[in-house]
């Protein structure tokens, strides 16, 4: 693929993403690689295959389906005519492309939050965290939490394989972050069998959560906001947050908009932390226009990554593959 058909399908992708949003059918490639993974993992742990070396062919079996699928029909549909083939990817990867799903909910949230009842049911939609007894700081919290988290895995990540590797790339992390999703949990039942979907998950996000940052920090000085606390609230909160590679960018959002998050959060009824990430003077009690600053702060990040996207685009086509 030459570079101007490369920067055509990053451009289709992102605008129809703009446009219409994340679409919602019964044969969702996301969807789709969910009820592969479970199917193969039922097999998998009838048979008594659930350590390690069973949880790594799952990896492959989940992976190396998804890649097949997309080449089986790009294949076929270039036979019929280029331009086929090449709508195909386009619409793959504006099915894995989710920048406005995102804002959207977190738009959802803040229309709202008037309303307790459904800002909590929306905000469910987001966390996984117990959100019956949140009032509206904790709901407001927990919303740029999740956006700030996001931003890495659902807009980073996907964009730049996008953008560097091509439709490979990309659904190789979605379906690395698909898997992570289902059975990447330290229990019992996915301890072992979860450790390749959950290590892999952390490699593939380990860069972008930490070029999340100076990206952060671009956009809060166009936006006018805290630039200067982005670096010293990553460095010093990061590592709150037992992910190695969430905290990053929501500790940088912290400071871009100079508030508190996280705070107290149960699962299942349990409190798991009551520390708060963010400086002891900076506001917990959040509102709507912080929420408010906050969706602005992603977009404007967002835009960004597709600059730099396009910027490393080029080195798409030197790469072996």
């Amino acid at each position: 693929m030459g570079l101007t058909e490369h920067l055509a399908l990053v451009f289709a992708a992102c605008l129809l993403d703009a446009l219409i949003g994340d679409p919602v059918y019964r044969f969702h490639p996301i969807r789709i690689i969910g009820a592969w993974s479970l199917g193969w993992e039922r097999l998998l742990f009838a048979g008594g295959l659930s350590g390690r070396v069973s949880g790594v062919l799952h990896w492959l079996l989940v992976v190396g389906g998804a890649l097949a699928v997309w080449w089986g029909v790009r294949y076929v549909l270039g036979v019929v005519h280029p331009w086929a083939a090449f709508g195909w990817d386009v619409f793959i990867a504006y099915s894995l492309i989710c920048t406005r799903d995102l804002l959207d909910h977190g738009r959802r949230v803040l229309e709202s939050l008037d309303d307790p009842p459904r800002a909590r049911a929306r905000l469910r939609m987001l966390v996984g965290r117990d959100t019956e007894q949140l009032e509206r700081d904790g709901i407001v919290r927990a919303t740029i939490e999740s956006l700030s988290e996001n931003l890495t895995d659902g807009v980073l990540t996907p964009l730049w394989a996008l953008c560097l590797f091509g439709l490979p790339g990309l659904i190789l992390v979605k379906a690395v972050s698909s898997l992570d999703s289902m059975v990447g949990y330290k229990n019992a039942r996915y301890g072992r069998f979860g450790w390749a979907a959950a290590r892999s998950d952390d490699l593939v996000h380990w860069l972008p959560a930490r070029l999340s940052v100076p990206l952060i920090a671009a956009a809060a000085a166009l936006l006018k906001l805290h630039p200067r606390l982005v670096l010293r609230a990553a460095r010093d909160y990061h590592a709150m947050l037992p992910s190695p590679n969430s905290g990053w960018s929501e500790a940088a959002c912290a400071g871009a908009l100079r508030v508190r998050l996280v705070g107290p959060i149960r699962y299942g009824g349990t409190l798991v932390t009551d520390a708060y990430m963010g400086d002891p003077d900076w506001p917990a009690d959040l509102g709507s226009p912080d929420l408010e600053r906050a969706l602005r702060l992603i977009l404007v990040a967002c835009l960004l990554a597709l600059l730099v996207g396009v910027a490393v685009a080029p080195l798409r086509t030197v790469l072996p593959w």
